[in-house]
């Protein structure tokens, strides 16, 4: 589903990323985690198109995103940390604003109106406008409005934060029915305690370069690591020590 060959994206004399491979299959939650500035929010901002790699291929769902972007980004969703949405319209607005966008049948957009709304608790603020919402209502607005056009391939950056206990509940119970419907995730997170709840596989980026991948029984070392903690101080420790230094 999510194909990637030899990715690397250079800032000045820092390689951000360097020569990313990895192939996450249809239905599969993979978390990608690392240090701070290891490479991971520039691996998903050009694995969605918002940044172009200096080399390497990406893949989705079959489809080139660089030969062809129109076509891959029909096929993802994407939801960053703090989602950018439009605070002088309305939830409604900005659905149907959404929905013109990707062409989406009125019945989808009446399912995300009525049934998506009431799901996430956004009913009695239809009307709202977004810029008066708390960041978890903006958090839940954006999940509605990326799911919208049924993603095959949803890209999630840092999903838990800032957002209440009841909200994280709802958007890790939702991930795990996605996948299960064939969704494939790629999400970056600091909360290692969720990668190691929700993860089918786990990689480990550090210095821009992928240096575990797996699931978690597979990265934990007998008689060293307990949980995934223990594998991933081990692991980025040097690296930590360099960027605090």
């Amino acid at each position: 589903m999510i194909e990637i060959e030899n990715l690397s994206k250079r800032f000045g004399a820092l390689r951000a990323v360097n020569r990313l491979s990895l192939r996450i299959n249809a239905g599969e939650l993979f978390c990608f985690l690392g240090p701070n500035g290891a490479g991971k929010t520039t691996t998903i901002k050009m694995l969605t198109g918002l940044m172009r790699p200096d080399e390497g291929v990406i893949r989705i769902a079959g489809t080139d995103l660089l030969a062809d972007p129109v076509a891959a980004k029909r096929h993802i969703g994407y939801i960053p940390d703090t989602p950018f949405l439009y605070e002088r319209l309305t939830p409604v607005e900005f659905i149907l604003f959404v929905a013109d966008l990707y062409d989406t049948p009125p019945n989808r957009v009446r399912h995300a109106l009525d049934d998506d709304f009431e799901r996430f608790g956004l009913g009695p603020y239809r009307e709202a406008l977004i810029g008066d919402l708390s960041h978890g209502f903006r958090q839940r607005l954006s999940y509605v409005a990326t799911f919208m056009h049924d993603p095959r391939a949803l890209f999630i950056d840092e999903p838990l934060v800032g957002i209440d206990p009841h909200t994280i509940r709802m958007i890790k119970d939702l991930l795990r029915d996605k996948v299960r419907g064939g969704m494939t995730i790629f999400l970056t997170t600091h909360i290692l305690a969720l990668a190691e709840e929700v993860a089918d596989r786990i990689g480990i980026i550090s210095q821009g370069q992928l240096i575990a991948l797996g699931r978690m029984e597979e990265l934990l070392t007998p008689g060293v690591d307990r949980r995934l903690e223990d594998v991933f101080l081990r692991l980025t420790r040097h690296s930590e020590d360099e960027y605090m230094a």
